[in-house]
């Protein structure tokens, strides 16, 4: 595959990106450039595809505060592209087909451009079947008034309209990447995240009873109507409890970290750790997992439409038989308290559900986790290489990269399986409980981290301002 690459090089290295600074840029220009984007964002999220039919489906619906975007917005694609080509290229560099050397400038530009690449073709594949099912319908009226009937014209506007959306996802992520803080994608998680929570608490709607959806609103109606508090009222409390314990959890566990003692070869009495945190690999591989699991209930959901109910039968975005429903995922108690509600199958499906749903969430945690530690550069052999280029060393071993790498083994590898591990089960403990908001378990879990991680950022990106000898000591200039 290295000399096909080879022959492709300049169309790699010729995808189109947003320039990355020649300099330093200063603290408050990145603030400036994170609020930008994320208000552009907002922007976009509420611009409705133009000719799209109400009656259209969303089949990502469920994973919408994963996927981030908004259902019939320019942004319906969301991260979905970005994350399916991260998943590709994980698993051929995983399974050894795609041998790019990155720690280089040319394998690098390689690397980025492949991906780019990659976004791009998983923005039609995923556009395209959406428009071509009829899932994502043209607006008969908007044919009639403007294209004089013709659908084919309006279904072809929605799929550009798809592309065109999907396109400024990925250029707004290499926008907060270079020149903001965090990333876009983990930026957008947090956005959809933090507006599914103030809609949870304080929607005044109602829903399939009296009261409205809202925590605040139907907390109160239903304590002044004098309702059963347990009937109405059980599982929201549970939801409530839910989530204050994940964010508890989450915020703890991210402070939980071996720390690993470095000395200044240059500097006498220069000392530093490296923090090798117990979610090492952070959450984001939550989100290649959860992101392949929709990308099958998407084949699923077209075959089914399409007559072909081998592998299942939906009603709606909903697999209601078959393998498509034991293995997708559970998202609120109702999917699986039997004794709540009619749910038509047996309990011993619904556990067998449950017990498919655990091991894909465990297992494909610690998987991800490695493949993400490999190609973000965190693995041992890396981290060794940086720590020798900054001129620190473990403290009684010799300055070389070989035993740096075979010290760093005795933690990284087993730390970053068993946070992939533990992560996985406490999304799955998240879902099965349910959270405040239509967010998901799973999209609380990441946002509460992500929202962490940024917070350090920002306080390491204050402290380089503080200080700024140590952005070159850190690679950070």
């Amino acid at each position: 595959m290295g000399d096909l690459l080879d022959r492709f090089e300049p169309i790699l290295a010729a995808m189109p990106a947003v320039r990355s600074p020649e300099g330093h840029v200063h603290f408050k220009n990145k603030l400036m450039w994170t609020l930008a984007i994320l208000l552009l964002y907002f922007t976009l999220t509420n611009i409705d595809i133009f000719g799209l039919s109400p009656e259209s489906q969303d089949i990502f619906g469920i994973y919408r505060a994963l996927l981030a975007g908004a259902s019939g917005s320019l942004l319906h694609l969301g991260i979905g592209p970005i994350v399916t080509a991260s998943i590709v290229l994980q698993l051929l560099k995983g399974a050894g087909i795609l041998q790019i050397d990155t720690s280089d400038a040319r394998g690098q530009v390689m690397y980025m451009g492949l991906q780019k690449l990659l976004i791009f073709v998983m923005i039609v594949v995923e556009a395209l079947p959406m428009v071509a099912s009829g899932l994502m319908m043209p607006d008969p009226s908007v044919a009639t008034q403007f294209f004089g009937g013709n659908m084919f014209t309006v279904s072809l506007l929605i799929f550009l309209q798809l592309c065109i959306g999907g396109l400024l996802v990925v250029l707004m992520d290499e926008v907060v990447t270079k020149w903001g803080v965090g990333s876009g994608v983990g930026l957008f998680i947090v956005a959809g995240v933090s507006q599914g929570l103030v809609n949870g608490f304080l929607n005044w709607q109602t829903g399939t009873d009296p009261f409205p959806i809202g925590f605040f609103p139907r907390l109160f109606a239903i304590g002044t109507s004098g309702a059963n508090f347990l009937e109405y009222f059980g599982t929201d409390m549970l939801a409530l409890v839910t989530t204050v314990v994940i964010f508890m959890v989450i915020v703890y566990v991210e402070s939980t970290r071996i720390e690993i003692p470095l000395a200044h070869t240059a500097v006498r009495g220069a000392r530093a750790r490296f923090p090798v945190k117990l979610i090492y690999a952070s959450v984001l591989p939550m989100i290649l997992v959860r992101v392949l699991q929709a990308n099958i209930q998407m084949i699923g959901m077209f075959l089914s439409n399409a007559g072909i109910t081998i592998f299942g039968e939906f009603q709606g975005q909903t697999p209601v038989n078959g393998l498509m429903w034991y293995i997708a995922p559970i998202n609120q108690p109702q999917d699986w308290m039997w004794w709540l509600s009619e749910l038509g199958h047996a309990p011993w499906e619904i556990l067998l559900r449950m017990g498919i749903d655990i091991t894909v969430m465990v297992v494909g945690g610690a998987v991800f986790a490695l493949f993400w530690v490999k190609t973000a550069g965190l693995d041992s052999k890396d981290v060794a290489r940086q720590i020798q280029r900054s001129g620190m060393q473990i403290p009684g071993y010799r300055r070389n990269a070989q035993v740096l790498e075979k010290y760093l083994d005795r933690y990284i590898p087993r730390i970053t399986v068993i946070g992939g591990v533990f992560i996985g089960l406490l999304s799955v403990v998240a879902n099965l409980f349910g959270v405040i908001g239509a967010v998901g378990g799973t999209g609380l879990l990441l946002a509460v981290s992500i929202t962490y991680r940024l917070y350090e950022e920002v306080a390491s990106q204050q402290i380089m301002e503080m200080y700024p000898f140590m952005r070159s000591f850190f690679g950070k200039e």
